[in-house]
């Protein structure tokens, strides 16, 4: 009984250590390239040697850092050839999925896609008034948001998992163009909403068309 509430534990920290890591990658606070010492990351993080060299390895699953026998852990690069590389895994995977929802959704998934969609603009209205670091943060957790609920109704967890680790690896490029005011808010919102109304007219060619041009634009590409 005790080991088995300890694994819970355990899980507990790790998944809390990954969203902090995962957070600071994205936000640059960890740079690529950056070595990983695990006995520094405790003193900043908390947690055990274990349970950083766990955290250490999902996210090395998730390709946001990088593992090799010799040389320990590192963020992993962000170049233009990543970007590109990333861009392209995205585009296969979210139009797929997208394609997909499109012809298993509901209405209870518009209702999704609509909340989703509306969430994402009152964060991204009140950036374009003033950036602060709690605005920065709900703004990244919904264009998560956004990008996950177009791909749910597809029917296949794997293809969402995909889909989120992809997304995960394009975040340090979002980022860096929201901290270089590089963002066009006017033209995301024109973006969004023709993809939004693609989707509830189930116009399948504009929808995936629209998701390329706001995905490309999104990631700075």
């Amino acid at each position: 009984m005790f080991g088995r509430g300890q694994g819970a534990d355990d899980d507990t920290v790790v998944a809390m250590l990954a969203a902090a890591l995962r957070r600071d990658i994205s936000f640059g606070v960890l740079p690529p390239d950056q070595k990983l010492k695990i006995e520094a990351l405790r003193q900043t993080y908390g947690g055990s040697n274990h349970s950083m060299r766990e955290t250490l390895r999902m996210l090395s699953a998730e390709g946001l850092v990088e593992a090799t026998a010799q040389r320990g852990f590192r963020v992993t690069s962000a170049t233009e050839g990543d970007l590109r590389d990333i861009l392209l895994m995205r585009l296969q995977v979210e139009q797929l999925g997208l394609r997909m929802a499109l012809e298993h959704g509901d209405v209870q998934w518009e209702g999704r896609v609509l909340a989703a969609h509306h969430a994402l603009r009152r964060t991204e209205e009140a950036l374009a008034r003033g950036i602060s670091d709690a605005l920065a943060l709900d703004w990244d957790m919904a264009c998560r948001t956004f990008a996950s609920v177009l791909v749910e109704a597809a029917q296949s967890p794997r293809l969402s998992h995909m889909q989120l680790k992809f997304y995960d690896q394009s975040r340090r490029f979002r980022l860096a163009l929201l901290r270089e005011g590089r963002l066009d808010f006017a033209l995301r919102a024109k973006q969004q909403q023709v993809l939004v109304e693609a989707i509830l007219t189930r116009n399948a060619d504009a929808a995936l068309a629209a998701l390329k041009t706001y995905v490309s634009d999104d990631m700075g590409t």
